[in-house]
């Protein structure tokens, strides 16, 4: 069953693929190279035969961990591959290991001694781990569609998850699956495992404690330039690399952070551009901004246009099934585009990130100035937001215009949700508890921002990205979400340097076009679903199939028929039930295919 399950991962590492079995362990691992250091790696490794690891990883800041491991006698060679860092981090720390690890990880370390399984997943969840304890059996991977090939995992449904979906698009309980006997790690957390006892523990939340302060503005700019530069070059230890540039500040900073990396003695990389565009669908300009910032940077660029694909393009088509349900009728076409970029590149970054990290809020910041009775800067900083903010009344206006035409405002409870499935699961206690979702405790300067970096769509957005799903051997990176730039946002006066991103533009002075770095935060120009849904050929939506399974979650009788003329957020949540529909018929064919394919080798 062991080599059945590895070969069924050879889509995500075509690399090698090698197993390992000792009395009640077994590893399995299908490789993926990315690195220069790991073009000689071999998993499963062990240490002097006591520790065995089998890990997806990437660890950041080598040099400074490196340092630390001899400090603490250990003896890791120069050039390790990232497993070997960990393996030897886990022996010198043991559980604490987590505490001196950065990067993107997912691993587990088989003790052999004390008969103990160690795993553990990254601070904001990059790599999946996903596992079943069927309490005299346990089983892991980073690919949950792995796990549903063992005869013992049972494919039971997770009703609060598929709750959590029609509700919010996502599960927000990160320790579960759509599956009930399938769990998921959640991240910044570890797991041991031991015969009769696990235990679960978180070993990381972003911080609310950082406190930097300097006398001069430079000293800001000057800091962050340092620690993107560092965030980008630990990524980018590979020959040839993509960016996903979507022709905005952020994705462009780390176009410009990349191609100077790339240009210092010893670090050269071939760069490639991707961006998704909409130029007959909608009026949009993103496709114009991203080849103006390729073209100054001198980096190749390639469109990937989404204007034609169908709402729900290839959801019966069994290559393309989602482990679990999605909100997006487009998803499709990620797939497409990381065929396009797997062609190229296995490592392509990312500029998601910074916009959480910069959500501004004046409020509590004055009111922590208060506190601390910082009186000169509290007068200096308050006086030049009020000089610099925009004028309040266009806010007003909308709020006002929205009210007289009785828009809904925030997220809306789903009207076609069954009412004995709500009753039973209590699904309106439910949605009151997670809309009201809170950090605790709570950021003292900047709580939303601190709050946006614990939400579960995260782990969403970085589980649907990964070769797991696409079935593409593409890792996506992101350089904002580096801890060392997560702690030094958090740690910063808001005002001047998250208010419009002023300290990322201040950092790109001249490194972009002045266009680009000065440009707002533009919104996609009109919403791809109602345009889909305003043409003719969307009305086959009224003519589905329905599911056997649906008429337990939703109520058929109170969905209306969705057509471009409903608003957007209406739209978007409706879309919901048709999404699980598909899903339904979809994922239930696919143990079977999967099985059929690993037992035909």
């Amino acid at each position: 069953m062991l080599d059945s399950l590895t070969h069924a991962l050879a889509f995500r590492g075509p690399d090698a693929r090698e197993v390992w079995a000792a009395g009640p362990v077994g590893f399995g691992h299908a490789m993926l190279r990315t690195t220069g250091e790991s073009l000689g790696e071999r998993q499963p490794a062990n240490l002097d035969g006591r520790y065995w690891i089998i890990a997806d990883a990437r660890i950041d800041c080598r040099t400074e961990l490196e340092s630390k491991l001899s400090s603490a006698g250990g003896r890791c060679r120069r050039g390790a591959p990232d497993s070997e860092l960990i393996l030897h981090s886990y022996a010198a720390w043991g559980e604490k290991c987590v505490e001196h690890l950065r990067g993107d990880f997912a691993f587990a370390i088989w003790d052999a001694r004390e008969r103990t399984l160690f795993c553990a997943r990254d601070h904001f969840g990059l790599k999946p781990f996903y596992y079943s304890d069927l309490g005299d059996s346990f089983f892991f991977s980073n690919t949950l569609s792995c796990l549903r090939l063992v005869p013992e995992i049972s494919e039971e449904l997770n009703d609060v998850a598929i709750a959590d979906f029609l509700l919010f698009g996502t599960n927000y309980d990160l320790g579960t699956t759509a599956f009930l006997d399938i769990r998921r790690l959640p991240p910044a957390h570890f797991l041991s495992v031991s015969p009769g006892h696990l235990r679960l523990e978180r070993y990381w939340a972003p911080p609310i404690d950082g406190r930097i302060r300097y006398r001069h503005g430079d000293e800001y700019v000057e800091h962050f330039q340092v620690l993107l530069q560092a965030a980008v070059a630990d990524r980018l230890r590979t020959s040839r690399a993509g960016i996903l540039l979507s022709g905005g500040l952020d994705s462009s900073t780390v176009a410009a952070t990349a191609r100077e990396h790339s240009a210092t003695p010893g670090a050269a990389v071939d760069l490639r551009a991707y961006t998704v565009t909409y130029e007959k669908l909608l009026p949009d300009r993103d496709g114009e901004h991203a080849r103006t910032v390729a073209e100054f940077l001198h980096i190749p660029i390639r469109c990937l246009p989404m204007d034609e694909l169908p709402l729900f393009d290839r959801w019966d088509d069994p290559e393309v099934t989602w482990p679990e349900p999605v909100e997006d009728p487009f998803l499709v076409g990620l797939l497409d585009h990381m065929k396009v970029i797997s062609q190229d590149c296995r490592v392509v970054l990312s500029g998601e990130g910074i916009d959480n990290l910069m959500v501004f809020e004046m409020r509590p910041y004055v009111r922590h100035l208060l506190q601390k009775r910082e009186w000169r800067r509290l007068a200096t900083d308050s006086l030049q937001y009020l000089r610099a903010r925009p004028s309040v009344w266009p806010g007003i206006k909308r709020r006002v215009r929205a009210a007289l035409r009785n828009e809904p405002r925030g997220r809306m409870f789903p009207s076609w949700i069954g009412r004995e499935f709500a009753k039973e699961l209590k699904l309106e206690e439910r949605w009151k508890e997670c809309t009201a979702l809170r950090a605790s405790p709570p950021h003292p300067v900047v709580p939303s921002a601190h709050a946006s970096m614990l939400l579960p769509q995260w782990c969403q957005l970085f589980e649907l990205e990964n070769a797991g799903v696409t079935r593409y051997p593409v890792e996506v990176r992101y350089p904002f979400l580096d801890l060392r730039i997560v702690n030094y946002v958090l740690a910063l006066p808001p005002f001047p340097w998250t208010f419009e991103k002023t300290l990322v533009r201040q950092a790109m002075l001249g490194h972009l076009p002045e266009k680009i770095r000065l440009r707002k935060k533009t919104p996609l120009a009109g919403d791809p679903l109602i345009e889909k849904l305003r043409r003719a050929d969307a009305n086959w939506l009224d003519r589905i199939r329905w599911s056997g399974e649906i008429d337990r979650y939703i109520d058929r009788r109170v969905l209306s028929p969705i057509t471009g003329e409903r608003g957007s957020e209406q739209a978007r949540v409706d879309i919901r039930a048709h999404c699980l529909n598909f899903w339904l018929q979809s994922s239930r064919g696919l143990r079977y295919n999967l099985s059929a394919e690993v037992r035909n080798g």
